[in-house]
């Protein structure tokens, strides 16, 4: 259970971010435990959260990680992975971005487009260098998701559609400067059931098979991320079920005796061990609503204006209160600044502490600076 240090918070400067980091060692300990089959290989998604002690603590937990820009492999390498566990996503990588990743060695490259994997050859041909690559496939299964991020349906920008993925996969093998290491997959996030991921288990073993007719084999395959949290439910679910996870993958997805499956888990190592604090400003009595105007905003925390998701809500300076109903909003000019509707709190008053859960991933990440407001700070616990 996440505790909430309430003599400590009162001195520092709302809103912030804090991080359990007792939480997340179970978490990545869990993992480990889980993975257990030694051909699976964890990359953390480094786009879910890149705060400096939150990736000091995976990176010694061994895991390798998956970055989506040059700016992530610097963070990366900054922190302590190595570059040769390091896997380079994304369907708009700048010849810049390339350059420094070839140039760190990184473990491979997720190419998504025909264009973006012959400048991947040019550059490495004239950098003297081979540039390792798995070839990202579209396997068309919906998630069941959230249409923001939904990503393995054949409209959606990013990899190559089934009925490219011959040429593409000829292409690779003909290019110089290109090792073709796999296929790389990843159809979504916050998925919380098992059927998609089985869907998934069941179009590689096809496109293996076919392939493996064709006299093409690939050294790893890479099924992405995408395991779901329990945002309702905080402390009832800190850790995500992973054993259900990656047995499901052990007893559906035929691996080859020399092949490595390769996981790029984000949302599920870190949601849980983060929430934002904030304080309240107002209690504004509307004709038929309770307002609670707090000082985090959508600059803080966008999840909610983004995507419609919801945090829980819990008032830490007084957990015991009497309920009442309240509509928690942020201070920002924008009518999709609130965090929750007809929120069931203990009473409310100004100045009173509210904890917004599950916001470890995706929040601290996604801050802006909207209204010229600062960044939110951060603060760790490890009792």
């Amino acid at each position: 259970m996440t505790r909430f240090p309430i003599e400590e918070f009162s001195s520092l400067k709302t809103p912030f971010y804090f991080y359990d980091l007792r939480l997340l060692e179970r978490t990545v300990k869990e993992i480990r435990r889980t993975a257990r089959d030694p051909r699976f290989k964890v990359h953390y998604a480094i786009k879910a959260n890149a705060n400096p002690g939150i990736l000091r603590t995976i990176q010694a937990a061994g895991f390798g990680v998956d970055c989506v820009s040059g700016w992530e492999i610097e963070a990366a390498i900054e922190a302590g992975f190595r570059g040769d566990r390091i896997v380079f996503a994304g369907v708009g990588k700048s010849d810049p971005e390339i350059r420094s990743a070839l140039e760190a060695d990184i473990e491979c490259f997720n190419v998504e487009s025909e264009p973006e994997l012959r400048v991947i050859s040019e550059i490495a041909a004239e950098m003297g260098k081979t540039a390792r690559v798995a070839i990202r496939v579209n396997p068309n299964i919906d998630a069941h998701t959230h249409a923001y991020i939904t990503t393995g349906l054949a409209e959606n920008k990013f990899g190559i559609n089934l009925e490219q993925l011959d040429s593409i996969i000829g292409l690779a093998k003909s290019l110089p400067a290109i090792d073709l290491k796999g296929l790389h997959f990843h159809i979504g996030s916050q998925i919380t059931e098992t059927e998609p991921f089985v869907m998934l288990c069941e179009t590689i073993n096809r496109l293996q098979d076919e392939y493996e007719q064709k006299g093409v084999k690939f050294s790893l395959i890479n099924v992405g991320g995408g395991l779901g949290i329990d945002y309702a439910h905080p402390e009832r679910h800190p850790i995500p079920d992973f054993e259900a996870y990656f047995t499901t993958f052990h007893n559906h997805l035929r691996l080859r005796p020399d092949q490595e499956l390769h996981f790029e888990l984000g949302r599920s190592v870190v949601a849980q061990c983060g929430s934002l604090i904030t304080r309240v400003l107002y209690i504004k009595e509307g004709t038929s609503k309770r307002f609670a105007i707090v000082d985090a905003g959508m600059s803080d925390l966008i999840r909610p204006a983004l995507y419609s998701a919801h945090h829980k809500i819990e008032n830490i300076s007084n957990p015991n209160g009497e309920l009442h109903h309240y509509d928690v909003v942020g201070p920002i000019c924008e009518s999709s600044d609130r965090f929750g509707e007809s929120e069931t709190l203990p009473e409310v008053k100004r100045g009173d502490l509210l904890a917004l859960r599950s916001a470890g991933a995706y929040g601290e990440i996604m801050a802006s600076r909207y209204n010229c407001r600062p960044f939110p700070h951060s603060y760790f616990s490890e009792n």
